[in-house]
């Protein structure tokens, strides 16, 4: 007789079903795993073997075979130990044969029986409820298979006799509940900022429409204290960015406590990451840091310092929102809809652009271009908005504090946002929020110039040389400056700020 528990193997945020399948039978003494599965899963063995002892049940000297199901599909992580122990239990009796039929099963076990949290909890309830299963997960995870939905039956045992005890009916545990972790009380505000009133300004454009934001200044101007209040002026996620947001977050073991958040993420990796850490992959395929800033913004500081390979890395990603991991076995595709916001000296001296300074290493335009030329012309065609930080003088340090804060910034940007989405929606334009993500045919419609604008935008792209993506990403910039203004049109004023926000820093960076 065979004993079958339903679990699932992740493929980027998609789980797929995994049919756990247990024989135990007469002959030579043996526990063996098989299915195409990872060392974290052949070792399974031993902790569903203890874990049971430790629980009070024995495992029959027989020949005990677990198949995981389908053979082809790569099973990798700990989360298979609960199916198995719950299958063995199910095939010597210790549970009722029928108990576990409705459930999808995932779960770490302890030595002493105790289960332990996992990632993917979330995406595997949601599978669960589209196959019309109920979930059993540890306890510690509860609170995020709750978010699944409320009509899914959902049990996050704290160990295996406790589990036991509820089929048995001597111990009936609660459903868990959703939990939502805290807002941050302490973000960083835009009023901490001294000057830099055009820095700021860019940075609230770039807030409403979700632009790609690049910052070239000399060291201590304020170009990474801007970056970080980014996150204080941008609105909450929509459920939709939620879902997609935690179910990331999840199958990469960051939710804590199993609590969902609706600040959009912010991730800032260290200039000496690799590819794989910062597109994903890896020997065991993960999310990388692109993917973990989906809805949210990656911040990459000291830019240039970056390996040339990695940061075209993310040319794909910026274009189609989504990173690809092409293994020989196996693909995995994750969301990778990111804010792209950058910040870099304009040499490695960093004062090459101040008056009177000679570098040290040649003729300051020569520093200037060697440094910029480490980053690709390409992937500075898709930054939208580039402009030059200053140095902060004494007298700005001296003024008080600016009486415009992140909140009043926070509002103006709502605003647009919600134009925005409902421009997007009256057109069935499922998944786009921002005019970042919006497709060229239609931001040639909704950011159609007025006589003088195409005008300015005609000559200036033939003095420019724009490319066909610069062009529509002048257009999409100069849209969200009219949504600011809660202008139903694009004037002319608006493309010459578009303008100067693209080809301000070109004399800075250089590199094209």
């Amino acid at each position: 007789m065979v004993t079958r528990v339903a679990t699932v193997a992740f493929e980027g945020i998609e789980a797929r079903a995994v049919d756990v399948q247990v024989q135990i039978a007469n002959g030579a003494v043996a526990f063996m795993v098989v299915g195409l599965a990872d060392k974290a899963v052949a070792e399974s063995r031993e902790r569903v073997r203890s874990a049971l002892i430790a629980s009070g049940l024995a495992l029959p000297a027989k020949r005990i075979t677990v198949n995981l199901a389908p053979a082809d599909l790569p099973k990798e992580g700990s989360h298979y130990d609960l199916p198995i122990a719950l299958a063995v239990m199910g095939a010597i009796g210790a549970l009722p044969a029928d108990a576990l039929a409705g459930y999808c099963v995932l779960g770490e076990l302890a030595l002493d029986g105790t289960i332990t949290a996992v990632s993917g909890v979330l995406p595997a309830a949601m599978a669960a409820g589209a196959r019309g299963l109920g979930l059993i997960c540890p306890a510690a995870t509860g609170p995020e298979a709750a978010w699944a939905g409320g009509d899914i039956d959902v049990l996050a045992p704290r160990s295996l006799v406790q589990l036991a005890n509820h089929f048995k009916g001597s111990q009936v545990m609660a459903r868990p509940e959703p939990a939502m972790a805290a807002p941050p009380s302490n973000l960083p505000d835009l009023r901490d900022i001294k000057g830099q009133e055009g820095a700021k300004r860019a940075l609230e454009i770039a807030a409403a429409g979700g632009h790609n934001f690049l910052m070239n200044g000399p060291p201590g101007a304020g170009k990474s204290m801007l970056a970080a209040r980014l996150p204080s002026i941008l609105p909450p996620l929509s459920p939709r960015e939620l879902l997609e947001v935690s179910m990331i977050q999840s199958v990469a073991g960051e939710l804590k406590g199993g609590a969902l958040s609706n600040r959009r993420p912010f991730r800032q990796p260290h200039h000496s990451a690799s590819m794989a850490a910062l597109v994903g992959g890896g020997l065991n395929a993960r999310p990388g840091e692109a993917s973990l800033a989906h809805g949210g913004v990656l911040f990459l500081d000291e830019l240039p310092e970056f390996t040339p390979q990695v940061l075209d890395s993310l040319r794909q990603p910026m274009e189609t929102g989504e990173v690809m991991i092409a293994r020989a076995n196996h693909r995995v595709t994750y969301p990778a809809r990111f804010q792209l916001v950058a910040a870099m000296n304009p040499c490695r001296c960093g004062q090459a652009l101040e008056p009177g300074y000679a570098c040290r290493r040649g003729p300051n335009d020569r520093c200037v271009a060697q440094y910029g030329a480490r980053i690709s012309g390409p992937l500075l065609d898709r930054i939208d908005l580039r402009i030059e930080v200053g140095a902060v003088t004494a007298a700005d340090l001296i003024l008080p504090p600016p009486a415009e804060g992140s909140a009043e910034c926070a509002a103006r940007v709502a605003a647009a946002r919600l134009i925005q989405t409902e421009r997007f929606a009256a057109r069935g334009l499922t998944g786009v929020m921002t005019n970042a993500t919006c497709p060229a045919t239609v931001i040639e419609e909704v950011a159609a110039p007025d006589a003088e604008g195409a005008t300015l935008i005609r000559e200036a792209a033939e003095a420019m040389r724009l490319s066909a993506r610069g062009f529509h990403r002048v257009l999409r910039v100069a849209r969200t400056l009219a949504d600011l203004d809660g202008e139903a049109r694009v004037r002319r004023l608006h493309l010459a700020e578009a303008l100067s926000y693209r080809g301000r820093s070109e004399r800075a960076v250089a590199a094209a």
